[in-house]
């Protein structure tokens, strides 16, 4: 990762900095807002078909390399947003493949109400049963994974603005883009139930995405880093088709595909419960009608 940064000279460049500096807090909210408002719009009323694979791995001659085979699952998720400005979200992510984890199901659901926790709910159709998951969050649990990848409920989670400050730390280049460097800390209400005491996101200045996101734990070490890629536009959203989280502390990463999406799906208003989870005949009728929209 290089960035290339651009500054005025000799007084311009001290007026530039101080207006930066004195703007800084009100835009950088404003960029992430925007950045938000496009997560939320990009999960609203879709439905995805993905390839998830993860696997431990080294970095060899600059690059990463898997030191097992990836462990691949394909999956279908439904999703949409809720509430006022459509800050809370419901979704549902079925396995498909391989053959021996088909069925297996999470159901999440997410509040804009800073004291609701995210709740989250599995079920294993090996045993037929729905559990409960821990709300993950706070020194003393661990965030609840999707399907024991390197993706979290709580790197996931969209319509959370409220509970960081926001900060402007750089402008340059990444990835062929002109981007924002900015710091997010969580206020006091949100450092009691995240895993992160800080995160860095690289937002691209024309199209209000994120780029990378890196994420420092408690002690202030780098705990992941998330890159996204492929982008596409949809219904005038830009959606990143390539996602790839890596676990920094143990060396695993996961990375997630999208193959075939489709937006502004009508879903029935029971779909997105606990009984998709268990009904296989219930789930799949609404799944085939959903289908046929790729």
């Amino acid at each position: 990762m290089q960035l290339v940064f651009v500054f005025f000279v000799g007084c311009l460049s001290f007026l530039s900095g101080a207006l930066l500096e004195a703007s800084e807090q009100v835009s950088a909210r404003d960029i992430m807002n925007k950045v938000d408002r496009q997560q939320r719009e990009a999960a609203d009323r879709v439905l995805s078909k993905s390839r998830l694979s993860s696997c431990p791995y080294v970095i060899k001659n600059k690059k990463v390399v898997c030191t097992q085979n990836p462990r691949v699952r394909v999956m279908e998720s439904v999703s949409r947003q809720l509430g006022k400005e459509k800050k809370d979200s419901q979704a549902i992510s079925i396995i498909l493949e391989p053959a021996s984890e088909r069925g297996v199901g999470m159901l999440t659901y997410s509040y804009d109400d800073m004291l609701k926790d995210t709740e989250s709910w599995l079920y294993l159709s090996a045993l037929g049963k729905v559990k409960r998951m821990a709300s993950g969050t706070g020194e003393d649990q661990e965030p609840v994974s999707l399907f024991g990848s390197e993706f979290t409920t709580e790197d996931m989670e969209s319509g959370k603005t409220d509970e960081y400050d926001y900060k402007i730390l750089q402008e340059g280049a990444y990835s062929g883009a002109n981007v924002w460097v900015i710091e997010a800390l969580p206020k006091p209400v949100r450092l009691k139930k995240t895993n992160y005491s800080r995160i860095l996101i690289w937002v691209d200045q024309a199209r209000f995405i994120a780029l990378k996101v890196q994420a420092y734990d408690k002690h202030g070490s780098l705990h992941k880093r998330t890159v996204f890629k492929q982008f596409e536009k949809f219904n005038d959203v830009w959606i990143a088709r390539d996602l790839t989280v890596y676990n920094l502390k143990i060396k695993r990463l996961s990375k997630m595909k999208t193959e075939q999406l489709t937006m502004n799906i009508e879903i029935e208003e029971g779909f997105l419960t606990q009984r998709s989870l268990t009904d296989f005949a219930y789930r799949e009728k609404i799944l085939d009608a959903l289908r046929k929209q790729f």
